[in-house]
């Protein structure tokens, strides 16, 4: 009994002392100035800056900030993608792809896209930190959209550009950054992002070491046009790209940066480099030999924002004099302003975007929206009076390696629900009962056939309607890492 006794006795000292400490680092904010809403943002950002150690100024520099808990300051992190809808994220509606919303040339009907976008975007947010989630693709701050221009079609990412002009790329930027960001004159909805800054259009495979070679004729009137209007519709942030431009990497590019970006456009958000850029320093790029000497070139530059970790080597850059920490207190002050304007440490009351439901996601009225933006992006360039097709036939028949390939249909950087129809599914739905339907993959999408027969020649050649379903998914064209069937 005694032996009990004193386990109990034990157990209870533990629990007492847990609930003394829980009482201790209970956050009394009235205590913070930072948390004031009477005083100006400046003020609010110096205050917060001054109560930081050097190594968590540096932490809150990179993607997944980490949480100050004496501070009461969750985990966040900036990454996230919303490039035609809510990407990675769980449930959302899937708008077609930034290729897709190009063909429309409708900037109103974007704007629409977008809004929808950054509801899902605020709603996905808010339950999150309703139940305690502060993680990758959870966040309010969107690395999108992407503006460079397809000038080749060996691009795998030429499918995330609004096409190769640059007026049009300009007007659907504008309006989707918009309506990212929402018309509150207080907070803004989500943070969008230009990217990817700049002359960034392939190859893919060498982007971490290549260098484009642009005349100045083509810069101007090809490549910066896009950056410079969403400069103007008050873009967020500004990702810099891997490669160099004109022998310069873009990261460390002092003209794209501070020239033209901040001084000659008036840009007054935060700059992010693209993931891992500034390893690319030491690596790919070959400018700089250590990862401190790369963070310190990047503060100095003006990379308010390091996607990767490099920036893990920044305290010790100051340590070692290579950049001065007043000047790291100058970014971190302009990047936070991104997390103030999004209201992060006001009230939830004081926010309207914080009363966005779960409700919205992939509700009926944005998968409409969807369905219509699609109907406006498919471009007709043969008919021979096929069209429109009856859905009453005798005998139809689909074949081709995409016709049950959803990965085709989804695009890169996309979200998933539970409504994705195949082009087999869709056109099975469609048809009427007594209609007769078949189906054949008959090739393979990036290897030959090895078993000479075929049966799907002849069904072709014996159906009232054939659809042939070609082309090529993410899996052999994209982004470094999705095209897991590319070896370029």
């Amino acid at each position: 009994m005694k032996k009990y006794s004193q386990l109990f006795a034990i157990v209870l000292m533990l629990f007492l002392t847990a609930i003394m400490h829980a009482q201790q680092t209970k956050i009394d904010k009235s205590e913070l100035d930072f948390y004031d809403t009477d005083l100006s943002m400046d003020e609010r950002i110096d205050d917060l800056i001054s109560r930081l150690t050097l190594e968590e100024k540096a932490q809150q520099m990179l993607n997944a900030s980490p949480a100050i808990e004496r501070l009461g300051i969750p985990a966040y992190d900036w990454w996230n993608e919303a490039l035609h809808g809510l990407g990675r994220s769980g449930v959302a509606t899937v708008f077609p792809q930034a290729i897709g919303m190009g063909a429309t040339f409708d900037d109103d009907l974007i704007l629409k896209v977008s809004t929808a976008i950054s509801d899902e975007a605020r709603a996905n947010f808010n339950n999150a930190v309703k139940h305690g989630y502060h993680r990758k693709y959870g966040g309010l701050t969107f690395w999108t959209p992407n503006v460079n221009i397809f000038r080749d079609p060996r691009w795998g990412r030429g499918q995330e550009t609004y096409g190769e002009d640059p007026y049009l790329t300009s007007k659907l930027g504008e309006a989707f950054v918009k309506g990212l960001q929402g018309d509150n004159d207080k907070y803004l909805k989500t943070a969008a992002a230009a990217k990817h800054y700049a002359v960034h259009s392939g190859p893919e495979k060498l982007r971490h070491e290549f260098n484009a070679d642009v005349s100045e004729k083509d810069l101007w009137e090809t490549y910066l046009p896009a950056f410079k209007t969403l400069v103007d519709a008050n873009v967020e942030t500004i990702m810099c790209a891997y490669n160099s431009t004109n022998g310069e990497p873009c990261c460390a590019n002092n003209r794209l940066i501070n020239d033209i970006l901040r001084d000659k456009w008036g840009f007054n958000g935060h700059v992010v480099s693209d993931c891992w850029a500034l390893q690319d320093f030491v690596s790919g790029h070959d400018i700089v030999e250590s990862p401190e000497a790369a963070a310190a070139l990047a503060v100095e530059v003006g990379i308010e924002l390091n996607c990767g970790d490099t920036y893990n080597f920044l305290a010790k850059a100051v340590e070692d004099g290579l950049v001065s920490e007043e000047l790291v207190d100058k970014r971190l002050h302009k990047l936070l302003e991104t997390r103030f304007k999004l209201g992060l440490f006001d009230p939830e009351e004081s926010n309207p975007y914080n009363k966005i439901g779960v409700e919205v996601m992939n509700s009926d009225e944005h998968r409409a929206l969807a369905r219509e933006t699609a109907r406006k992006s498919i471009v007709l360039l043969k008919n021979d009076g096929v069209l429109p097709l009856k859905n009453n036939l005798s005998k139809y028949f689909i074949t081709g390696p995409n016709a049950t390939n959803i990965e085709v249909l989804l695009g890169n950087y996309h979200g998933v629900n539970t409504d994705l129809v195949t082009v087999l599914e869709g056109i099975a739905k469609a048809i009427k009962p007594e209609s007769q339907l078949q189906y054949r993959m008959g090739t393979r999408l990036n290897l030959p056939n090895e078993n000479p027969q075929d049966w799907a020649s002849p069904n072709a050649g014996n159906s009232d309607a054939t659809f042939v379903v070609m082309g090529i998914s993410g899996l052999l064209e994209g982004e470094e890492g999705e095209s897991i069937a590319s070896p370029t």
